[in-house]
């Protein structure tokens, strides 16, 4: 089934544009979306965060 997958699957952007994507990186954002569902709450923390950080990395010194 996962092979089959593969196949249908298109990478939208960056260097391998056009391409399918290895079957590590389909397990990997598979297992990535599973993570962000059981912990909802945590993922908005993170992106708070890390928001919060790059604006005061780009904050003028």
């Amino acid at each position: 089934m996962a092979p089959a997958l593969v196949r249908d699957l298109l990478i939208p952007t960056g260097r391998r544009k056009g391409q399918s994507p290895g079957l590590s990186s389909i397990y990997r954002a598979l297992a990535e979306h599973e993570k962000t569902q059981a912990c909802p709450k945590a993922v908005e923390t993170a992106h708070a965060d890390f928001a919060a950080l790059q604006q005061r990395d780009r904050s003028p010194k």
